[in-house]
Formats: C-alpha cells, sequence, structure tokens
C-alpha cells in the first residue's frame, strides 16, 4: 500500500517553501528601496514640500500656493475679474464688515499666510463661493481637512481649510453651486484647537491646471 513522505520529508518540504517565500518578498524589497533611492533629489523636495500639493504628497508644507510665481497685486485684473462676481463669503452668517485683512500675516518659515482666517462657531456651515467643481478633497498636515474648488472657467481655485468635516455626500468631480453647504469650521490640521475658523485662499491656476499649484489672490480685497 502506498504511503506519503516521511515526516522528516515535510518537514524538508515546508522548510524549502518558506525559504522561497521568504526570498520572494527580501527581493521585492530590495526593488523598492532601489526606486526610491532613484527619485532625484528636487523630485524628493517637491514631493516633501506638499501639504495641500500634489497626490501621494507627505502632507507636510504650509501652502497651496508654494509653487507660485509671486503675489497678485491688489488692483490686478484677477480681482478686479472676481470682485465683479460677487462672491460669497464661504462661512454661512458672516457679514463683509466681520472681516478680517490677515494674508500678509507672518507664518513660521518666514512666509506669509496667504489666506482670509474666518472666525466662526466650530460646525459652522461652510459654503462654496460660487458656482463650480470639487477639484480635490484633500487631508494635509497643515490645512487639515480640505477642499479644492475649481470656478466654472477653469482659472481660479478656491481653498478651504481647517474643515471640522465634510458635507454628506461631497465627492471629487461633483459639481456644487453657490451658497451649498460642502463643509463645516474646525480645526484641523494645525489650527489652534480652541479657534475654530475656515482658512481660505484664492489663486490663479496655472496653465497646467493642478489643483495644488498657483498664484495667491488676496481674498480680503475681493469679499469686502
Amino acid at each position: 500500500m502506498p504511503q506519503g513522505p516521511r515526516p522528516d520529508v515535510r518537514y524538508l518540504l515546508a522548510a524549502a517553501l518558506l525559504g522561497f517565500v521568504l526570498g520572494a518578498f527580501l527581493v521585492g524589497s530590495l526593488s523598492h528601496a532601489n526606486a526610491l533611492a532613484a527619485v532625484p533629489p528636487e523630485a524628493e523636495s517637491r514631493i516633501a514640500r506638499a501639504v495641500d500639493e500634489p497626490p501621494g504628497a507627505a502632507a507636510s508644507a504650509p501652502a497651496p500656493t508654494s509653487g507660485r510665481a509671486q503675489d497678485v497685486a491688489p488692483e490686478s485684473d484677477d480681482t478686479k475679474d472676481l470682485t465683479a462676481r460677487k462672491l460669497t463669503i464661504p462661512v454661512q452668517g458672516v457679514g463683509a464688515a466681520q472681516l478680517t485683512h490677515t494674508f500678509h500675516d507672518a507664518r513660521s518659515g518666514g512666509r506669509e499666510h496667504e489666506a482670509l482666517d474666518i472666525l466662526a462657531p466650530r460646525n459652522t456651515p461652510v459654503i462654496a463661493v460660487e458656482d463650480g467643481t470639487i477639484a480635490k478633497l484633500f487631508l494635509s498636515k497643515a490645512g487639515g481637512t480640505t477642499i479644492y474648488q475649481f470656478d466654472p472657467s477653469r482659472e481660479y481655485a478656491y481653498y478651504y481649510a481647517h474643515l471640522e468635516h465634510y458635507a454628506d455626500g461631497l465627492a471629487e468631480g461633483a459639481l456644487v453651486r453657490r451658497g451649498q453647504i460642502i463643509g463645516y469650521v474646525g480645526t484641523s490640521g494645525n489650527a489652534p484647537k480652541d479657534t475654530p475658523h475656515l482658512h481660505f485662499a484664492i489663486f490663479r491656476l496655472t496653465a497646467a491646471k493642478h489643483w495644488w499649484e498657483g498664484t495667491a489672490i488676496d481674498p480680503y480685497g475681493v469679499l469686502r
């Protein structure tokens, strides 16, 4: 009557199979490490710089406009264009007289704030400033829970940060209407935990139309 392999043969077979699996794992790990080592230093710095920048970023740097060329002048054509649109103030119940000019406030690393902080109680609705498209929902170390919205012409991006959470059902690619609730005021990211507010920025997109890259425009002059 045929008999199966002896116990010692079975152990040898099991050991050989285990060795094969471990060897394949080590080869894969080394290949991955070599691929990372091959990333040029300048590309690595671009990735590390992104808080609110490229997808897959380490989400560790400060502003969505770090790829900018320069700030837009207060009386630029962009500012006039946006002012003529009569954008809605993005925090429900807040009037223009309550806004404070914070665009040039100093921030860590010698950078400027390049945004408008709008204080409001936690969970106050955040609303779309005009019609547009949700370009990106992004979680960053500095901005926390954030939204990037493109305007209808895809010339500008509106950036909403430090949200407590998104509105139910909000999704990338969704069309939104002026005044639609898209999120709620909070303190996510590096916002002081006792100071709920919306960090709101506007920037002109580059020709590449990257959601993380553009030239900052002062929202205070536009919304006032």
